[in-house]
C-alpha cells in the first residue's frame, strides 16, 4: 500500500529508533524475569477455511507488528537477544499464485539484521542453536512453527509485555494520529453518503474508498447502521437497499497505519430535530467525560460517573424519571447504555492489558453489574484509550425491566419515539497526559 501513510512518512522514521529502544528494554526485562536469553516473535500464518483451500485474510501477531510496520509478512520471525541487533527472518516465498513480499525497504531496515529466506525450512538456520534458552511469542497452531522451542508464550514474559503495552511511544502516537486522519476521511465521506440517501452497503463502500482501505485492511468490521439498526451494538449486515425514510445513521469505523488502529464512532440525524437535540446532548456528555481523562483517574470510576451522567440525559429527554443513583441501581441506565465506556487502543483495537493491575498479571475486575467494561486500570501517562458513551432503544434489555422497580422509572411513550432511530454512540480516541489529554479524533476532524 503506497500512499501518504507508507513507511516513507518522515514523522514515523524520525521516531522509530527511540521506539525500538523502548521495545528492547521491555523485552530485556521480560526475558530476565522468564529466565530466557532469546525472544522469537512469530508473525503468524494465514488460516485456511474449513473443508476448503481458501486462505482467510491474514491478521499478524500484534507483538510482531509492535516491532515492525509489516502487516503482510506471514511465516516470518524476529529473534531478539539482549545487547544484539534484532534479527528479522524475512519470509519471501518463491510463488506465482500470490503477491510475494518485495525486498525489505523503509525506515525500519537500519534497526534489523535482515535474513531473507525463501523456504520455511530455512528459518531454522537463523534461530539460536540452544532452543532451551528461547521463548516463542505468537500463535503456534502447528508445532513445527516453533522449531523445537518448547516455551511458547510463557506467562511471566507475556504479562510483562502486555502490561507495558498499555503505555505508548512517540512513534506509536504518530502512527495512531495518521490512522485517525485516515478514518476521519472515511467518516466524512460516509456522512455525505448518508445525506445522499444511500444504502448501508454503499455508505460502507464510500468509507472504504475515502479511507483507502480494502475490507481486510480495516482494523475491525465497519458498523454502518441506518435507523433502528443503530440499536444493534455490533451491526455489520449492510443492507443493499436504502430505506425509504432515512432517519438516523450510526457509524463505528476505524482505520490502521502500520498495524496501529483508530476506532471512531459518530451518529447523525437526517432531519428530525428531536433526535438531533438528543445527539447534541450526548455530544456535551461525551466531551465532559473526555475532559476528565488524566493521569491517576480510575477508569472504573469514570465509567460509573458516565452512568450517572447518562441518567441525567435520560431525565432531560423524558426517557426516564428519578435521581441518577436510583436509575443506576435499578438497572435503568444499563438498559439504555449496556456496554463499557471504552478500552485501550493500539496494535489491537481492544488492546491487551486493560484489566491488569501490574506486570504480574493481577486482574482488576470491572464494577459489579458492569461486565462489559474492557478497561479497569488507573490511567497512566501516554495510554491511548477510547471514550464512547452510548444511549440506545434495545428492546430485549428494556423488556427485562418489566415487572421490576425499574419499570416505573421508564417513560415508555418516549422509548417508542426513540426506537425507530436505534441509538446514539459518540467515540473519540484519547491520549492520557498528566493534567490534560490529547484528543486524536477531534484533532483529526479539525485538521481535515
Amino acid at each position: 500500500m503506497r500512499d501518504d501513510y507508507t513507511d516513507r512518512n518522515p514523522a514515523l522514521g524520525a521516531l522509530y529508533a527511540e521506539h525500538i529502544e523502548s521495545l528492547t528494554a521491555r523485552h530485556d526485562h521480560a526475558l530476565e524475569q522468564a529466565g530466557a536469553s532469546h525472544a522469537v516473535i512469530y508473525s503468524g500464518n494465514p488460516k485456511i477455511a474449513f473443508l476448503d483451500d481458501y486462505q482467510m485474510p491474514f491478521k499478524p501477531n500484534p507483538h510482531f507488528v509492535s516491532w515492525l510496520p509489516l502487516t503482510r509478512l506471514p511465516f516470518s520471525y524476529i529473534v531478539y537477544t539482549p545487547g544484539e541487533t534484532p534479527v528479522l527472518i524475512y519470509f519471501q516465498p518463491r510463488d506465482y499464485w500470490h503477491v510475494v513480499p518485495g525486498a525489505p525497504d523503509g525506515y525500519w531496515t537500519s534497526q534489523f539484521d535482515i535474513r531473507v529466506v525463501h523456504s520455511v525450512d530455512d528459518v531454522a538456520n537463523h534461530l539460536p542453536e540452544n532452543r532451551e534458552k528461547c521463548i516463542v511469542i505468537g500463535e503456534i497452531q502447528d508445532p513445527a512453527s516453533s522449531f523445537g522451542i518448547e516455551r511458547v508464550n510463557p506467562t511471566t514474559a507475556i504479562n510483562i509485555l502486555h502490561y507495558a503495552r498499555g503505555v505508548k511511544t512517540q512513534y506509536e502516537f504518530a502512527a495512531m494520529r495518521l490512522a485517525s486522519h485516515r478514518s476521519v476521511a472515511g467518516h466524512v465521506a460516509a456522512a455525505a453518503a448518508f445525506r445522499n440517501r444511500e444504502s448501508e452497503f454503499d455508505i460502507h463502500r464510500a468509507y472504504c474508498k475515502a479511507a483507502s482501505h480494502t475490507e481486510p485492511e480495516l482494523p475491525y468490521g465497519n458498523i454502518v447502521a441506518l435507523n433502528q439498526h443503530g440499536s444493534v451494538l455490533h451491526y455489520t449486515d449492510f443492507d443493499r437497499d436504502a430505506p425509504a425514510d432515512p432517519r438516523s445513521f450510526l457509524i463505528d469505523a476505524g482505520a490502521q497505519v502500520h498495524g496501529y488502529a483508530s476506532d471512531i464512532t459518530r451518529t447523525y440525524s437526517f432531519s428530525d430535530q428531536g433526535f438531533q437535540d438528543l445527539i447534541d446532548r450526548m455530544e456535551v456528555l461525551q466531551l465532559s467525560i473526555v475532559s476528565k481523562v488524566r493521569v491517576g483517574v480510575d477508569y472504573r470510576e469514570l465509567h460509573i460517573d458516565t452512568h450517572r451522567m447518562i441518567a441525567e440525559v435520560l431525565v432531560d429527554a423524558e426517557l426516564a424519571s428519578g435521581d441518577p443513583d436510583t436509575l443506576l441501581e435499578t438497572g435503568v441506565t444499563s438498559a439504555f447504555y449496556p456496554h463499557g465506556l471504552g478500552h485501550l487502543l493500539g496494535t489491537q483495537v481492544h488492546d491487551v492489558g486493560g484489566f491488569m493491575e501490574n506486570e504480574s498479571g493481577t486482574v482488576i475486575d470491572p464494577p459489579s453489574g458492569h461486565p462489559f467494561l474492557r478497561l479497569t486500570r488507573v490511567l497512566e501517562e501516554n495510554m491511548v484509550l477510547t471514550i464512547e458513551p452510548g444511549l440506545y432503544a434495545i428492546d430485549m434489555l428494556l423488556e427485562n425491566l418489566r415487572g421490576t422497580p425499574a419499570e416505573h422509572h421508564v417513560n415508555w411513550t418516549t422509548v417508542d419515539w426513540l426506537r425507530p432511530f436505534g441509538g446514539i454512540r459518540i467515540e473519540d480516541n484519547v491520549r492520557v497526559l498528566v493534567n490534560d489529554r490529547e484528543n486524536l479524533t477531534r484533532d483529526a476532524f479539525a485538521q481535515l
